[in-house]
């Protein structure tokens, strides 16, 4: 099969493949114990900038699973510390960065970085390394979208309400802006590394945009995650989580091929939304990843059954794998999406 013939490039053309193309968000990682033992000693944010051991991990789920596309193995703010931001992953917590981000000065600060100056060797390698692997299965490229990396910018670390970005939107536009323009950039910069390097298709996970307001969202977050994607020349699938009350801006006026649904609305529900011409990604809960497999086998086909409704369906979760799932829970579902079951 050609690669431009996979499944998952077919579904994101708005064809419908004889079953749908299926893989997770975060396959590749913490649930395989594959990973577990690969990352023995080596910090997080060190082994996704190891060309050899990225790319290896990201090719672990697909050789298990035989999903229908492997996903890059980074991290969202692996690009920031491409840049010289000073910022590491603390385990049990998440990104904490050294100095937040909270004034005029901290954005005029850390906007002085020129995003074209990103170094991107090591993802470069480790992408190269990966698609040479992987023959006729797409890569997907990814970059956190602009609102969720200032979440953690302005925050200095994880948040659950993201006050402080919220509240720097409406006390200094200006400031917020400049920061979430460099942002998206920044982002940009790098889906271009993976897209050179041969990713087939991108995706720009905003996992805190679901904190914000629908004005909000339409005035300060999604003028700049569109720039991140803008005319980036790859099918770009766009995910959020808690969006629901403005899923049809997920679309960013086009510029989305795909758009993620979170598990929280029915896949029927949000085609209404979008519109009979989209396609659709999700939305298995991830909670039912726990269930015993008759309940989570009769999940997984309801959610195929009101994926139909839009032009194309790809099967994933509504967000990603926990890290306690028992691996044969996800190969059961490809699985029984390839009809095998």
């Amino acid at each position: 099969m050609a690669l431009s013939d996979a499944p998952l490039l077919r579904a994101l053309a708005g064809d419908r493949p004889a079953q749908p193309p299926v893989w997770f968000m975060r396959q590749a990682g913490r649930s395989l114990p594959e990973y577990r033992e690969l990352r023995v000693g080596t910090r997080m944010l060190d082994a996704c900038l190891t060309p050899d051991v990225a790319a290896e991990i990201t090719l672990q789920p697909v050789r298990r699973h035989r999903v229908d596309a492997a996903v890059f193995f980074s991290d969202i703010v692996i690009p920031l510390r491409l840049a010289g931001v000073e910022v590491e992953i603390e385990p049990g917590r998440g990104p904490v960065f050294a100095s937040p981000v909270r004034t005029a000065a901290d954005v005029d600060r850390i906007t002085a970085i020129d995003p074209a100056d990103l170094d991107g060797t090591a993802v470069d390698q480790a992408v190269r390394l990966t698609v040479a692997e992987l023959g006729d299965v797409p890569l997907i490229g990814f970059a956190g979208a602009p609102f969720t990396l200032a979440a953690y910018l302005v925050e200095g670390g994880p948040s659950k309400e993201h006050l402080r970005a919220r509240a720097m939107m409406h006390a200094d536009p200006d400031a917020w802006n400049r920061l979430a323009g460099w942002l998206s950039r920044i982002s940009r910069r790098f889906l271009e590394i993976q897209r050179d390097a041969g990713a087939s298709v991108v995706q720009l996970f905003d996992s805190w945009a679901g904190s914000l307001s629908t004005a909000d969202y339409r005035a300060f977050v999604a003028p700049h995650s569109r720039i991140a994607l803008d005319d980036i020349a790859l099918p770009a699938i766009h995910f959020g989580v808690g969006t629901g009350p403005f899923l049809a801006d997920m679309r960013l006026d086009g510029v989305a091929s795909a758009v993620g649904v979170d598990w929280r609305m029915p896949l029927d529900e949000a085609v209404r939304l979008l519109g009979p011409d989209a396609v659709v990604q999700g939305n298995i809960d991830p909670a039912l990843l726990q269930a015993p497999w008759p309940v989570l086998e009769a999940h997984v086909r309801d959610v195929i059954e009101r994926g139909r409704d839009a032009k194309g369906h790809i099967l994933n979760l509504g967000h990603g794998v926990p890290p306690e799932t028992d691996p044969d829970q996800l190969t059961r579902i490809v699985e029984l999406a390839h009809g095998e079951r």
